[in-house]
């Protein structure tokens, strides 16, 4: 086996500590070997002023990094998986997941003490049109405010912007150190998550070698919700455009599968929770798609 590794990454603060958790994994199995670390800027990381959803999506944040997978310019590409879609690049795949975060979402506020507490024309802020329709369905008079940037960017613009609270994935604003800022973790019943919420995936070439590398940081629970939640996903062919959310927890044996689907005016279409065996996640996938809209 090879003893280096060229990791490839977005170059953002978050980002870049997700990779440093990457690292460390593999140092500690790989103690002899060496993970450099080269930074790519994707289209994401240009266009700051547009919706996500008008500006291609969740591959925004990838193109340019499986690229440089297909060109060999990296070995191993460090993702958060809710970015990376279900499709992935030609001969690429995931090599493994490590373990993963509460997926939930977080409000951040300097004025409510919770979500309950906001006020009717209250303005808060998200880029996302799940969380958009979400918090709609939470309450109709909330004025949702576009907010697209880093997490410690998003911060920041809750005060410069004059916001009454944000919405970010609790993963990143734990793996950033921001924990003091969170008013309160946001329960499945009022924020499902998307697919791949709170995962560090790795992404690698169809090879031997990689998958053998990293075998020994693949958490397998984690590795199983995540499958889950891109297959059933796929087989909707929701996106980013799509106020979806879907959640699988694996736990003693059994899977749990959270799926609800919204219209943009939070008017909710879909809402089930489903449990099954590890042994056959197959089955939950096929239960949700009998009542879930093709998409």
């Amino acid at each position: 086996m090879k003893t280096e590794w060229i990791v490839g990454t977005r170059g953002s603060r978050l980002a870049l500590r997700q990779t440093e958790l990457t690292i460390e994994a593999l140092r500690n199995v790989y103690p002899h070997f060496d993970f450099p670390v080269k930074i790519i800027k994707t289209t994401g990381d240009t266009v700051w002023d547009t919706p996500l959803n008008l500006i291609g999506g969740k591959g925004i944040f990838v193109k340019e990094i499986e690229e440089a997978l297909l060109k060999k310019e990296i070995d191993i590409a460090v993702h958060s998986m809710k970015d990376l879609p279900t499709e992935l690049g030609k001969t690429l795949t995931i090599g493994a997941v490590l373990k993963r975060e509460d997926p939930s979402d977080v409000f951040i506020s300097q004025i409510y003490e919770n979500i309950k507490c906001i006020e009717n024309k209250a303005k808060i802020g998200t880029s996302s049109i799940r969380r958009k329709s979400q918090l709609l369905s939470f309450n109709r008079n909330i004025e949702v405010v576009n907010l697209r940037g880093n997490v410690d960017t998003r911060i920041k613009k809750l005060t410069e912007q004059n916001l009454d609270g944000i919405i970010l994935a609790y993963a990143g604003v734990k793996r950033m150190g921001f924990d003091q800022y969170i008013k309160e973790i946001l329960p499945f019943d009022i924020m499902l998550p998307p697919a791949g919420q709170g995962a560090i995936g790795i992404e690698i070439r169809n090879e031997i070698e990689a998958f053998h590398m990293l075998k020994s940081i693949n958490h397998e629970d984690s590795f199983l919700e995540i499958a889950t939640e891109r297959k059933l996903l796929t087989a909707i062919g929701g996106g980013c455009q799509t106020p979806l959310g879907i959640n699988a927890k694996v736990a003693d044996e059994k899977i749990v599968l959270h799926v609800i689907l919204y219209k943009e005016n939070g008017e909710i279409s879909v809402k089930e929770k489903f449990e099954g065996s590890v042994n056959r996640p197959d089955e939950l996938i096929a239960e949700a798609l009998k009542i879930m809209p093709k998409i």
